[in-house]
């Protein structure tokens, strides 16, 4: 299956009140080579394994696979995952016929918070909320695979 997605900066915690839903999410990486990455994550109460390709030159598009697991098993790949393992919360908007995926993040990259949508076709419209801000889809850094390396903590201005 391809993902074509948009990712953007959170300028404002006003989506906090318009989610429809809050989810924890703690996930790691077990392999995050630029061609492949396969994550591990626990989503509220159910486990996943996902295996992502690399993305197009645009960034928007790329394929993706995943499986539900038991979060036992989510549990124990985890403790497997290279260095960096991300906890957040997700926070899901729905605005006209899309739904945002707003992440805040703790620890490492606390005071990162980026929304991201999911489009049928790279060049979809979609309604930009007021608390949506600069694009950075397909800016490497702002990927959960080099968060989680390179944590937003470390970054200089």
């Amino acid at each position: 299956m391809i993902e074509i997605e948009r990712k953007f900066l959170v300028k404002s915690d006003d989506y906090k009140s318009e989610a429809a839903s809050k989810t924890r999410i703690v996930q790691g990486f077990l392999n995050t080579d630029p061609n492949r990455t396969v994550r591990v994550r626990i989503k509220g109460d159910l486990g996943f394994i996902t295996v992502k390709g690399k993305s197009n030159e645009t960034g928007t598009s790329r394929f993706e696979w995943e499986k539900e697991i038991s979060v036992e098993e989510a549990e124990s790949l985890l403790k497997l995952c290279e260095k960096g393992i991300l906890n957040k919360t997700r926070y899901e908007i729905t605005i006209g016929n899309h739904v945002y995926e707003v992440d805040e993040f703790y620890d490492d990259n606390e005071g990162l918070t980026v929304a991201e949508i999911e489009l049928n076709d790279e060049n979809e419209s979609f309604q930009k909320p007021a608390w949506l801000g600069i694009e950075v889809t397909g800016e490497v850094k702002y990927y959960n695979s080099q968060i989680s390396k390179n944590p937003f903590k470390n970054w200089k201005d």
